[in-house]
């Protein structure tokens, strides 16, 4: 497949966007950023894994960068790559993932336009696989005339790598029309337990997330009357692996699989539940925001700075008893229950939208275009680590 045509009016940069294998949030923010740069006419491509799905009228052009080294497939995708930057010859190219900024960045050798890298998870567990990821850092970091974050704690690692900072990258939740009572009451009924309080997580069921956790907090208050219950959302490696955890635990845990009324869901919960031992700028954790919904999340990587102070209860990532107590604090106080609620409504109102998302990147290609035109001097914000979130 060819890359998609320029955007009418061909206004602004020419913009192309790598990402590899993703199944979260990170494929969501590249559709958002390569679909809102399209509609203000600007000449967008967009280069992943076969079978990425991106919003329309654009489509992905093949190349397979794996979530895993396999160096001759990861050789043939460079030399891919390569041939297809060359040709298409955009003037930013915006790699997503800090393998797809390694490839972006041997593919661009030699090639004029410059390279942004935003960096979405942190270090793997393991010492082998820790040393790629700080291999890649390093490598995209040399490369990229600016990288881009999601939470302090990756800024910190990617400054120590070299990087030259961009700033925080706008992360925006999808906007969404507010579930109507009908199909509030009709995903709640779905979950069955009429009288029970509802307690609703959503994700990839992989480590990461930390269903686990979840569960066996759930363990914790099976003595609890009414006895709630929890209810996942998502699809993944652990599924098989969680519903072992749950069954032996004796926890009342109800796996959803994959649904399309996650806003009725969260619209119908108790209590909304984010236990992942680390995140960005998670997804979930707006949506639970602009739902109004009272929020018990990790105080781990980027969370706090989405939630602030006062819309969530935030808890030690791993913590099965302080998740417990921190759910059944909000089940058992209705008064608490209010405060998280109208704590989160202020909060969702200053929330970054598609169009914040779309400004941002485009001020910093701005800028990276600049500098490598020798328009700019070393006092710009961009060379001193701005903000740009």
């Amino acid at each position: 497949m060819s890359p998609a045509p320029p955007g009418p009016g061909g206004a602004g940069p020419r913009i192309a966007y790598v990402l590899g294998s993703t199944a979260g949030g990170t494929g969501t923010h590249v559709a958002m950023l390569a679909a809102g740069c399209a509609a203000r006419g600007m000449a967008v491509a967009v280069f992943g894994p076969a079978g990425t799905a991106v919003a329309a009228p654009l489509a992905v052009t093949a190349v397979e960068i794996g979530g895993r080294p396999r160096p001759a497939r990861d050789a043939a995708a460079v030399a891919r790559l390569r041939r297809l930057l060359r040709g298409w010859a955009p003037d930013v190219v915006h790699a997503h993932g800090l393998r797809a900024g390694a490839f972006a960045a041997l593919a661009l050798a030699g090639q004029p336009g410059a390279l942004v890298v935003t960096v979405h998870n942190a270090p793997p567990a393991g010492r082998v696989n820790g040393a790629v990821y700080a291999a890649l850092a390093r490598l995209a970091a040399r490369r990229a005339d600016a990288m881009t974050w999601v939470s302090a704690d990756i800024a910190a690692r990617m400054r120590r790598a070299g990087a030259r900072d961009g700033g925080r990258a706008v992360v925006a939740a999808r906007a969404v029309t507010p579930p109507g009572p009908a199909a509030v009451a009709t995903a709640r009924a779905s979950l069955g337990g009429p009288g029970r309080p509802v307690v609703f997580a959503a994700g990839r069921l992989a480590a990461q997330k930390g269903f686990a956790v979840l569960i066996d907090a759930a363990a914790r208050w099976q003595g609890h009357d009414p006895v709630p219950l929890v209810a996942i959302a998502g699809e993944g490696p652990l599924a098989g692996a969680l519903a072992g955890r749950a069954a032996a635990a004796h926890a009342d845990v109800l796996f959803l699989g994959r649904r399309g009324d996650v806003p009725a869901l969260l619209a119908a919960a108790d209590v909304v539940v984010v236990p992942s031992a680390w995140e960005g700028q998670p997804l979930v954790v707006q949506e639970a925001l602009r739902a109004g919904r009272p929020l018990v999340a990790t105080r781990a990587g980027g969370i706090p700075d989405l939630t602030g102070a006062d819309a969530a209860l935030l808890v030690p990532a791993g913590d099965a008893a302080a998740l417990a107590r921190a759910v059944l604090s909000v089940l058992d106080d209705p008064g608490r229950a209010v405060a998280l609620s109208a704590a989160a409504a202020v909060r969702a109102a200053a929330l970054p939208g598609a169009a914040d998302a779309v400004d941002s990147a485009l001020a910093l290609y701005h800028r990276v275009t600049r500098h490598r035109a020798g328009q700019t001097d070393s006092n710009h914000p961009y060379s001193r680590g701005a903000d740009h979130g």
